[in-house]
């Protein structure tokens, strides 16, 4: 594929640094004496920064992946396939991969002879280099990937030894190859053969969506011509039939011959129309980011823009804004102090003399934050409800403890059955973290 540089080509190329210093750097940021990004396994656990996250927490998980589909449809619906063109880790993956390769084997016509040519010292040379280069950074990156799970100082120990575990050298193989196969080897059959994100795009289209687009009017009829020459005067239209457009497209497609499924939006064609247009000095935008709905009544950037706000952007930024808000919310006034009651099912209800009655609990308290805490627990509920065992808690910092409790009621507080019963465990010092759980406690008969 030929390379090509323009104004779109630079914001792929800010996007590659971004997400890849996000991915490649976030392991490596510490807080509090741990990395600030870790979803450690073993512990059950997920850090992000100052929260701590437990397997109980899996709903945010789940609204974190809804949040990502509505924003995906809200953006696709007002600006095609950006996700797809820019920063798409197979976009990105491949944009550097490709990088190395111009670097180590010339541009595409050094690249073609090279393929050409006879297997020699220099041709094995720069074969060789080119496929350790992607290797090195495939194993880079499967590395990363799993520091995400395993604490990277761990992984860094364990890597200056080579005594990975199994999974580990699973995992960095794993993704590696991965990494490996899809942005060398396979690149853009991946976007037009296994990505299912092409087949349901259409849906999420509309005639004011903003696409890559070929003017036909202003292009045809198609035709070459010398530099300079008015369009007019050859009787053709602005196009000068170079194919480059195509020939920088990642997947191969013509887009004059109008939208298909296999457009990611790059902007690739755009770049290089550009570049062409500034030859011959015409006006740049024969291949642009433009609608339908523009393209058949010839509207400007203001009319386009109007168009933005519109019944399916509208529901599509509500429902994001909702769930946002909502998972906002939820998130600012979540519980760091969680109580589990489980009811020894050995000893439902028992007469211990003295005229009581004996239930035994077990409490499992998850303190949530990093640093630790004491804890009293108290019941309510029934009239002269106490508890029997130790009442105040020490608690280590982001852990669980499991606590038994025996609570004992005077016989004749209530009749025979089950009865309500509240477990208060509130945090010494800090009256305001109270978590009133709900239990029952039975009376025999």
């Amino acid at each position: 594929m030929r390379s090509v540089r323009g104004r779109f080509a630079r914001w792929r190329w800010i996007f590659v640094w971004l997400t890849q210093a996000v991915f490649y750097g976030l392991p490596w940021l510490q807080w509090n004496d741990r990395q600030a990004v870790l979803f450690h396994l073993t512990e059950r656990k997920f850090y992000l920064f100052g929260a701590v996250f437990w397997p109980q927490d899996v709903v945010y998980l789940a609204i974190l992946l809804i949040l990502s589909a509505f924003a995906l449809f809200f953006f696709t619906a007002i600006a095609g396939r950006l996700w797809c063109g820019y920063a798409c880790p197979q976009t990105v993956y491949t944009e550097i991969f490709m990088w190395l390769e111009e670097k180590i084997e010339g541009d595409h016509n050094r690249r073609r002879r090279l393929a050409a040519a006879p297997m020699d010292a220099r041709k094995f040379g720069l074969r060789s280099a080119k496929y350790a280069s992607w290797g090195v950074l495939s194993l880079w990156t499967g590395f990363t990937f799993v520091a995400y799970f395993s604490p990277l100082r761990e992984l860094l120990a364990a890597a200056a030894a080579l005594s990975f575990g199994p999974w580990e050298w699973f995992w960095i193989f794993f993704y590696a190859g991965f990494t490996y196969a899809f942005a060398g080897v396979l690149r853009e059959q991946v976007c037009v053969y296994m990505c299912p994100y092409a087949r349901f795009q259409g849906v999420m289209f509309d005639p004011d969506t903003l696409v890559i687009t070929y003017d036909e009017a202003r292009g045809e009829p198609r035709g070459a011509r010398r530099k300079g020459v008015a369009p007019a005067a050859v009787g053709k239209g602005d196009c000068i039939d170079c194919t480059i457009c195509v020939q920088v497209c990642p997947t191969g497609i013509d887009i004059r011959n109008g939208l298909q499924h296999e457009c990611i939006g790059c902007a690739a064609c755009i770049d290089a129309c550009d570049e062409v247009m500034d030859r011959m000095e015409y006006p740049r935008g024969l291949i642009r980011y433009s609608t339908e709905n523009a393209l058949r009544q010839h509207w400007g950037m203001k009319e386009i823009l109007a168009h933005v706000v519109r019944p399916r952007t509208l529901v599509y930024g509500a429902l994001l804004l909702a769930i946002t808000v909502a998972t906002g919310y939820g998130l600012a006034t979540r519980s760091d102090l969680r109580v589990d009651i489980i009811r020894d099912r050995a000893s439902l209800g028992r007469e211990i003399g003295d005229g009581l009655i004996e239930n035994v609990y077990r409490l499992q308290i998850m303190n949530m934050v990093e640093f630790p805490r004491e804890v009293d627990i108290n019941v309510s509920g029934i009239e002269g409800a106490r508890i029997n065992s130790t009442r105040v808690i020490q608690l280590p910092a982001a852990s669980t403890e499991s606590v038994t409790v025996q609570v004992r009621v005077p016989a004749d507080a209530a009749g025979p059955g089950s009865h309500p019963l509240f477990f208060d465990v509130s945090v010494r010092g800090d009256e305001r973290h109270v978590v009133h759980e709900p239990s029952t406690f039975l009376l025999p008969e």
